[in-house]
């Protein structure tokens, strides 16, 4: 399992430990927001929807537009003015019957070995909290966040509500939850730049381990 080690004036047994995952690609086979949209609309609407959508993704794929912005053109389209009763509902079911597909076994093992050991364990992740809030509580974890939607008038709008949850806004949200990070001895689980900031700030940072 890859690791970097950061530098640290504190023993393991002298602080409370937390272990935080990212989730898409770390505990998945892939990205679960693409997965979600294939189910709630259907293979073919998904794939016309890519090609629809291909210039915009090619921008980002270049670094030309950030990936929050993609990610609300890629929402817009698939799911804007879908009512949020129905949306949670699919959400939630996406949850229970297709989310567990995509996670790796070993990131699951993992995820029981810092459980066993009493760690708090965290999700944090840039995809959807709609059904990544379902699954962390079906998993045990202790906290999730995420990235929420904004609804107007009972309908999904595309928009992101507040931040993505990617990049220093993952760092944010941990110190939100936990306070001053120094007083924690932190794992931290991620695969990609959006992790880099994470893993920065963990004592135990393992990068693309499972």
């Amino acid at each position: 399992m890859p690791e970097i080690v950061a530098p640290s004036s504190h023993s393991i047994a002298s602080l409370p430990v937390v272990a935080v995952f990212d989730f898409d690609d770390t505990m998945t086979t892939g990205d679960s927001l693409g997965v979600f949209l294939r189910e709630v609309t259907s293979t073919a609407r998904y794939f016309l929807g890519l090609i629809i959508l291909s210039p915009r993704l090619l921008q980002y794929a270049l670094g030309l537009i950030p990936d929050w912005q993609v990610k609300e053109l890629v929402l817009t389209h698939f799911l804007g003015g879908w009512c949020e009763e129905r949306l949670r509902a699919a959400a939630e079911k996406f949850a229970a019957d297709e989310l567990p597909k995509l996670v790796k076994p070993a990131a699951l093992e993992r995820l029981r070995w810092h459980q066993q050991q009493k760690h708090r364990t965290i999700l944090i992740s840039g995809s959807p909290a709609l059904y990544l809030g379902p699954w962390a509580a079906a998993a045990g974890f202790d906290d999730v966040s995420a990235t929420h939607l904004a609804f107007e008038r009972g309908k999904i709008t595309g928009r992101i509500l507040g931040k993505n949850c990617v990049g220093p806004e993952k760092v944010e949200r941990l110190v939100k939850l936990l306070g001053d990070l120094s007083r924690y001895y932190i794992y931290a689980y991620g695969d990609s730049r959006g992790d880099k900031e994470l893993l920065a700030r963990a004592n135990r940072a393992y990068y693309r381990p499972f």
